[in-house]
């Protein structure tokens, strides 16, 4: 209850509750994504109803006569994301590797293997 209050109960809060109760990952990933649209959705109508969209983006764009203004500011934006992300994971990465900590990888054969020599 207190997730849905906040805005934050479809994949932060619901997604790891239904994997520690038990069900199968794709179960719990397939509902989360389901939360999340239907909170967006009714979100949406909501605003829609209350009359209280921030901005009317599609009448500026359509006022500037410029339709790739958004299409420039989408690819910006995940580029910033990606590049951001990316620094970020390669410095957590050199952290991990420099004192020589275990990073997650394994050997795919291990020693009782019936492939391996």
């Amino acid at each position: 209850m207190v997730g849905g209050l906040l805005s934050l109960g479809g994949g932060f809060i619901m997604g790891p509750l239904f994997l520690e109760i038990g069900i199968l990952p794709q179960v719990s990933n397939a509902t989360s994504t389901f939360i999340i649209t239907f909170s967006s959705s009714m979100s949406a109508v909501e605003f829609y109803l209350l009359k209280q969209f921030p901005i009317p983006y599609g009448k500026v764009i359509k006022a500037l006569g410029r339709t790739y203004l958004i299409i420039f500011i989408l690819a910006f934006t995940t580029l910033g994301s990606t590049v951001s992300l990316g620094r970020v994971g390669i410095a957590n990465m050199v952290k991990q590797i420099e004192p020589k900590e275990y990073i997650g990888f394994e050997r795919k054969c291990s020693q009782g293997s019936i492939l391996s020599p």
